[in-house]
């Protein structure tokens, strides 16, 4: 049965607001070391990795407004703190200016992350019935996976 935000019991609620809060500090990670290779990306790539980098942050800075504000119709607290953001998020953040392979690399990494932790959102989200977040996380996880092949397409 489809549930809406309202009608959802509140341990759902509290299950998808913790899943939802992981995506967000994930993306929220990933769209700073997104930025950070921007600015640092060096090399014979340095023209298309650039521009891949602002595409990837910009993207992740419109989905951490998505999915927070999916949690605050659930009617729950979105995290919004960085030290809570990095704490929890399985992404990390990397010191100084990687080399240009190394930037693909780990945003490859964080891109196949992210798309994971929606993907187990979005089936948590089925499993209460919540369509309209199984279908933001789908969504998302989509846009992960794509961004994860254009870095691999880099690699080969």
């Amino acid at each position: 049965m489809t549930q809406t935000a309202q009608s959802l019991s509140t341990d759902a609620t509290t299950q998808l607001a913790d899943a939802l809060n992981q995506c967000v500090a994930e993306t929220a990670v990933t769209t700073m070391l997104a930025q950070s290779f921007h600015w640092n990306v060096t090399g014979m790539a340095f023209g298309p990795l650039h521009d891949l980098f602002q595409k990837i942050y910009e993207d992740h800075f419109v989905a951490q407004d998505d999915l927070a504000e999916r949690i605050k119709a659930l009617d729950a607290h979105a995290e919004g703190t960085l030290a809570g953001m990095l704490k929890r998020s399985k992404v990390s953040e990397t010191e100084g200016a990687p080399a240009a392979e190394d930037m693909i690399r780990l945003m490859k990494e964080a891109q196949e992350t992210l798309a994971e932790t929606l993907a187990g959102a979005g089936e948590l989200a089925a499993q209460h019935g919540d369509t309209l977040t199984e279908d933001l996380c789908i969504a998302r996880g989509q846009t992960h996976e794509k961004f994860a092949w254009m870095l691999r397409s880099h690699l080969a």
